[in-house]
Formats: C-alpha cells, structure tokens, sequence
C-alpha cells in the first residue's frame, strides 16, 4: 500500500471566506498516483473546516447568513472564550461545518456524487492556514 502527504497553505484576505478546494486536491491525488484508497482533507486549524457541498453562490450566502444566526461574530462579550482572541464563533463554526472529508479513490478520481465539490471554510482568517490531504492505497 502507498501513501501520500501534502499540506496545502491558504492566505484568506478576510476574516470569513469559503474556497473551492476540489482542483487542488485532484491535483494531490494526481501527484501521488494512486488509482484505488481513500483521500482524508482536513483543517490543521481548530477555526477553520473542510467539508463536501454543492459550489453554487447562493448555497454559499445562505451558510453565511445561517451560521452567523447560530454563532454570531459579535458581541465578542457574549463568549467566555474570547479574551486574547476574538474568534470564539470561528471555533463553534468549524465545528458545525465539520473538520474533515473523507472520499474514496476509485481509478484514479475522486468518487464524487452529482455536484459534489470540496470546500475549505474559514472562519478567522488573515493569516496563513494549512489543510492535510493524505492518500493511502494502491
């Protein structure tokens, strides 16, 4: 069985943004010439998510709209969390939207549904951020 690492790196010019990660992906996969496994991407960052949905802008808006009713950025006052940071909404964000993705590897290609696309959700940019994809199979 072989195995593949590769750390992606986002610099996200604004606090909140969703990335159409999909192409660099296929690209890892590609790289790493395996044709049938698994493919794990996830968040290196606990403020941060990667997950699987359909690329349309209006789906986009509406994730945007319903996680600042669940998770508001602000009052920062309204969190214990927040002291040193003001991020506590980024971190209650990642963890409706999901750390990881899983998919399988079957010829080659990512095994995707209608749609399917992979997304890297930042949720306390401006910085540099870091996504893992790991591949393992043959």
């Amino acid at each position: 069985m072989k195995t593949y690492r590769k750390t992606l790196t986002f610099e996200v010019p604004r606090r909140r943004q969703l990335i159409n990660i999909t192409g660099q992906v296929e690209d890892c996969l590609r790289e790493s010439g395996i044709r049938e496994g698994l493919l794990l991407c996830n968040a290196m960052h606990i403020t941060a998510s990667v997950f699987i949905n359909d690329d349309e802008p209006g789906l986009h808006h509406d994730f945007e709209v319903w996680l600042e009713k669940l998770a508001p950025e602000k009052p920062y006052a309204q969190y214990r969390h927040n002291g040193g940071e003001d991020n506590a909404d980024a971190h209650i964000k990642r963890t409706i939207m999901g750390r990881e993705v899983v998919v399988a590897v079957t010829g080659g290609k990512l095994d995707f549904g209608t749609w399917e696309q992979i997304f890297y959700g930042e949720f306390d940019g401006l910085r540099p951020k870091r996504v893992l994809v790991k591949i393992i199979g043959e």
